[in-house]
């Protein structure tokens, strides 16, 4: 994992605490905003950049209410170097 990468992941806590959250298990974005005490817009946000990043996977992408997001296989790889 590029260690430049793993630094621009690790800048944003909001970003930490959402991985962390998700190495757990898979949530939805309000189960995310009440375990990581951040609200729900950015939570919805900072979803959409790990996503886009490759970090997290909407489990259920067909439904507009109650998506679900796991780690990817590189959001679990980045976790071991946030841990």
């Amino acid at each position: 994992m590029d260690e430049e990468f793993v630094k621009s992941v690790a800048r944003s806590s909001y970003r930490v605490k959402i991985l962390k959250s998700l190495g757990e298990k898979p949530k939805m974005p309000s189960q995310l905003a009440a375990d990581c005490n951040i609200l729900q817009n950015h939570i919805s946000n900072v979803l959409s950049y790990l996503g886009e990043l490759g970090l997290v996977v909407c489990i259920n992408p067909e439904i507009r209410k109650g998506r679900i997001y796991r780690l990817s296989e590189d959001g679990e790889e980045i976790l071991k170097y946030l841990e």
